[in-house]
């Protein structure tokens, strides 16, 4: 089966690439790495503009999805340009939320995040992770603890990350929002939700970094030529062509499954989620070799999405994890 982009996905592609491009993103993710959080949401209510957030987000809300395919082409783009912020927790959210079955707080949350207005992030304790990304910036966080989830009141103090964008803190607080085992169901959902457009994202990233380094291997020179024609470089640079274009369809096919409402949808995710972050930090392992010494500068832009590829590759479900649920019975 062949899964490609219709005309009119290839278009919201193109004006996505072609409106991040001029944002300027990687003054905006050292800006937010930083504590400066204004540029970002800047970019942000430029991706809400063009309708990013209301995918997540169904019609009755002022949202136009869910659309899980329309989704990864998103994330795709975002990736591409390493937007930073708690883009993947506010679609999570926006899931979490319309699978709840509470009314209440579908109505006060999901048109914020259709419109841009609400960042929001989305921290799952079942996964043993007590900290959400970007608590500080986002306005609204989100916990599940079982079969409870609260509001959280505030956030700790912002803790080290491998990348400096990805900003952690610790939820404090808060009001028990519901109870019951549809919370439970609905933090399901909307972890497959994450793990999909992280995969889609990681893609994005691993195609800015083998294109960034594609042009610098035929800049550099050794012995009076450009190393792009060495064919050791050459064979590392197919290699993570390969492993990028094999997750593509992996990730297409699970927005498909996951549209479809498929009970197989989380393995799909898994084997996306797994193939396309591994894939991406392959780019990575060969963008810092070609680049030499100058790759593990922070000065270099190419850092940028280094770093970011190593954090999505544990986040929404660590290699072992997915690797796991894909081979379950």
């Amino acid at each position: 089966m062949r899964f490609l982009l219709d005309d009119e996905q290839q278009a919201f592609a193109r004006s996505l690439d072609g409106m991040l491009a001029a944002a300027g993103t990687p003054a905006v993710v050292r800006a937010w790495a930083a504590g400066d959080t204004a540029p970002g949401r800047d970019v942000w209510a430029r991706l809400a503009e063009a309708g990013v957030f209301a995918l997540a987000v169904p019609e009755q809300h002022d949202g136009l999805g869910p659309l899980p395919v329309e989704l990864t082409v998103a994330f795709t783009e975002m990736g591409r340009h390493a937007v930073p912020g708690p883009v993947v927790e506010t679609v999570a959210a926006a899931a979490f939320l319309d699978r709840l079955g509470d009314d209440a707080a579908a109505a006060a949350w999901l048109p914020g995040i259709a419109s841009g207005k609400t960042a929001a992030s989305l921290c799952l304790l079942s996964d043993d992770s007590p900290y959400a990304l970007d608590a500080h910036a986002a306005d609204a966080v989100f916990v599940v603890d079982g079969d409870a989830v609260r509001l959280a009141g505030a956030a700790g103090p912002v803790q080290p990350s491998v990348d400096p964008a990805r900003r952690l803190a610790r939820p404090l607080g808060g009001n028990v929002l519901a109870r019951g085992p549809e919370v439970a169901a609905a933090a399901a959902h909307a972890a497959d939700v994450a793990a999909l457009v992280t995969a889609a994202q990681a893609l994005g990233l691993g195609r800015t970094l083998l294109a960034r380094t594609v042009e610098y291997s035929r800049q550099r020179t050794q012995f009076g030529v450009a190393i792009g024609s060495f064919q050791a470089v050459k064979h590392r640079l197919a290699d993570t062509l390969i492993a990028l274009e094999f997750a593509q369809p992996l990730i297409q096919a699970a927005a498909v499954v996951l549209a479809a409402e498929d009970p197989a949808s989380g393995r799909e995710i898994a084997a996306a989620k797994v193939a396309a972050c591994e894939a991406a930090c392959a780019a990575a392992r060969t963008a810092l070799q070609v680049h030499g010494a100058l790759g593990y500068t922070e000065e270099l832009d190419l850092s940028l999405w280094i770093r970011k590829a190593r954090a999505l590759r544990s986040a929404w479900g660590t290699p072992a994890a997915c690797r796991a649920r894909v081979l379950a019975p």
